[in-house]
């Protein structure tokens, strides 16, 4: 794949693109499962979660539910797959407890500090994120990545989230950063790319997935492939 030139800035997704959500939220409900003395293996439980919680996120992003029916939701839906039934109280006990638990482990993807030692070396950082600030912040800190970039921008502090154009333009306004120097890597091919390439922005898709999608797209299944590209 040929490199991306006069790219000045590189403005990076968190969740499932630096920071691996999926592990550390296993981590996080096992604490939680133990807390509240659950008895469904979490392995089963995550099954039926992760693609729950994944379309939760789809319809958040989308001004669909609120943070509120987020976090009730993807727990009620998934307990009920197992015939289990909790009070509102309860679920929302075990949702405070997950948020609180979720910074704590800060597992990263393959190559993470590789890959952003070599591109601060060249451009300057950014992050842009969906994920609830209190806790992305938590993450970015303590993960360890936070020195790496210059700016962080949250959906809360925004007021909408990725794919909205507004969000992609606030960041690079925070930041003087020009579109047509700037780069978008993540995820999503809906809220990170297509979000991003309507705004202007050139785009990286980490495909870590194997997704089928457009091969016009320029795409990498691991971090350290950036290299070969920026």
């Amino acid at each position: 794949m040929n490199k991306i030139s006069e790219i000045t800035d590189v403005f990076f997704d968190l969740d499932h693109t630096l920071w691996d959500f999926d592990k550390n939220s296993g981590l996080a409900f096992e604490r939680v499962f133990k807390k509240h003395k659950i008895t469904i293996g979490i392995n089963d439980f995550l099954k039926v979660y992760e693609p729950i919680n994944l379309e939760y996120w789809r319809l958040f992003r989308n001004e669909k539910v609120g943070k509120q029916d987020l976090r009730r939701g993807r727990l009620n839906d998934a307990f009920k797959k197992f015939n289990f039934e909790f009070s509102m109280q309860v679920i929302d006990e075990m949702a405070d407890s997950y948020i609180e638990e979720l910074p704590i482990d800060n597992h990263l993807f393959e190559g993470t500090f590789e890959i952003l030692d070599y591109l601060s070396k060249k451009y300057t950082l950014h992050i842009i994120t969906n994920g609830f600030e209190e806790v992305q912040y938590k993450k970015i800190k303590n993960s360890g990545i936070r020195k790496h970039f210059k700016s962080i921008t949250t959906s809360e502090e925004i007021g909408v989230k990725k794919p909205n154009p507004v969000i992609f333009k606030r960041a690079l306004e925070k930041t003087n950063a020009l579109i047509e120097k700037s780069i978008m890597i993540g995820d999503s091919f809906e809220a990170d790319i297509l979000g991003a390439e309507n705004v202007g922005l050139q785009t990286l898709f980490f495909n870590y997935k194997n997704e089928q999608v457009s091969n016009t797209y320029p795409s990498v299944s691991s971090l350290l492939e950036i290299k070969n590209i920026l």
